[in-house]
């Protein structure tokens, strides 16, 4: 008997094993593409960011100002960044980067390549240093801070010669070498030149990188052609319904060199590189503040527009602020802001689809299964097995739902890969009506559509490889 029991066990032991094994988890699957770096994943997580526009422009009312601008002209009288992170916080935003210097070479911290800095003004007796105080405010808020450095410089009198370039790198040493703590975004745009006396300078890009990268080496680098993000070739606020993070950018370069519109909004669906899009809009018609555009603050239902046509296209959005002559966000300015972050609180407060109980096509097995998409974990997805590009994905919200909004994400770190979808709802009569027929998803996609109730969704998705979803969700825009 004792025989026949050990017998048993190990039988038991041996069946339990090979249960186990086919029960087990399977392997992820395989990468597609290029791929996101964990920074610029991280990157994309933070969804808007504030680009502050300050500078001698804002005293004379230039957009792009000469270069020849006294340097007295910069005496704020109340300067105080604590307020615009303040600001930022309380609106949803992660980040702040500043235009450390634009065309006209003014430099907003103590630059010791230049003599056309804040330690010429009279702003605190010259011993002033905006980069420093908005790092620290940043800092001190948990808000990430960034800066603009333009390569084109209008006063300084090395411009449109090899030697330029050797300033322009120490001028970037001094803002990047770590005073100013981590770096999250360096922004580079591409204009050159001074118009009608033909002078221009041949950018060195590729030391003008690695000088970045040898002191902010986690940094995401914003440029036309990248290599961190990419711009979206427009400054409207709108990214391209079709976006694809990956790009190819050899034989382009920023400013006049850069590929055209449509690929700066598509980017390349077969591209050889993860570039994805940045989509800047300035918050007033114009990027400096002016007196007389005080009461042109754009309305809350355009920043919420600009929000899906951005965030919600797999782009993310960089608003353009404009601090006053007294260094205050205008009350006009920041009462909008605020008004917009309270508005995506709540419009985005009350998931309908949390709860819904989710059937896919096809599922790679343990660990992969479609509720995946809907327990609110980034990490989490549902895939289909490999081979497997096409999917079908029904979603039984339990009961009748209304909404006007839907939320879909791709799982990101293994690549961007879906091509197409479509999104029916069940009809009164049991029937499936499309509600809507879109292309790319990536990071974040979300699809205005108009109101309706209903208790069953159905998702059929096309790809280049298995389909990854991390993200699903139902919102109603009552703004």
């Amino acid at each position: 008997m004792a025989t026949k029991h050990v017998f048993r066990s190990l039988l038991s032991i041996a069946f339990t094993a090979v249960l186990f094994t086919a029960c087990g988890e399977v392997s992820a699957p395989e990468p597609y593409g290029p791929l996101p770096t964990p920074q610029q994943v991280e990157w994309q997580k933070m969804e808007m960011n504030f680009l502050v526009c300050f500078g001698p422009n804002t005293f004379t009312g230039m957009e792009w100002g000469l270069g020849n601008e006294a340097e007295d002209i910069f005496n704020p009288s109340d300067l105080d960044c604590g307020q615009w992170v303040s600001i930022a916080k309380e609106a949803g935003f992660k980040g702040l980067i500043i235009v450390a210097k634009h065309h006209d070479g003014f430099c907003l911290w103590p630059n010791p390549e230049s003599t056309h800095t804040v330690a010429r003004s009279p702003w605190k007796d010259g011993k002033g240093d905006v980069l420093k105080e908005l790092s620290d405010a940043c800092a001190a808020e948990g808000l990430k801070f960034g800066v603009y450095i333009s390569p084109w410089d209008r006063n300084d009198p090395h411009y449109g010669t090899p030697e330029y370039n050797d300033v322009y790198v120490k001028t970037l040493e001094s803002a990047l070498d770590g005073r100013y703590g981590e770096v999250f975004e360096e922004w580079f745009d591409g204009a050159c030149g001074e118009g009608p006396n033909g002078k221009k300078q041949v950018y060195d890009w590729p030391r003008f990188h690695e000088t970045v990268l040898k002191y902010q080496p986690k940094v995401v680098m914003f440029s036309d052609v990248g290599p961190g993000c990419r711009w979206v070739g427009n400054e409207s606020g709108i990214a391209g319904r079709t976006n694809w993070s990956a790009f190819s950018p050899e034989g382009f370069t920023a400013g006049a060199g850069a590929p055209p519109t449509d690929t700066l909004q598509t980017g390349n669906v077969h591209g050889n590189a993860w570039v994805p899009a940045e989509t800047d809009v300035p918050l007033r018609p114009g990027w400096f503040w002016r007196e007389s555009e005080n009461d042109k603050v754009k309305s809350l239902r355009d920043l919420v527009n600009i929000y899906y046509t951005s965030v919600g296209r797999n782009s993310i959005l960089l608003l353009g602020i404009a601090p006053d002559v007294t260094g205050h966000i205008h009350p006009a300015d920041s009462a909008r802001l605020i008004e917009f972050g309270s508005a995506l609180k709540e419009i985005f407060k009350n998931d309908l689809a949390k709860g819904a109980k989710v059937k896919a096509s096809s599922t790679r097995g343990r660990g992969f299964g479609a509720g995946n998409i809907v327990d609110g974990e980034y990490d989490s997805y549902w895939s289909a097995p490999d081979g497997v590009t096409e999917a079908t994905l029904t979603f039984d919200l339990g009961t009748a739902k209304t909404f006007n909004r839907i939320l879909l994400q791709e799982y990101i770190p293994l690549g961007q890969r879906v091509k197409a979808f479509t999104i029916e709802a069940l009809s009164p009569s049991g029937e499936w009506e499309e509600i809507a027929s879109e292309t790319t998803i990536g990071f974040k996609r979300i699809v205005p559509v108009e109101t309706i109730t209903t208790s069953k969704l159905r998702v059929s998705v096309s790809s280049y490889a298995p389909p990854l979803l991390n993200g699903f969700g139902l919102f109603l825009d009552n703004i």
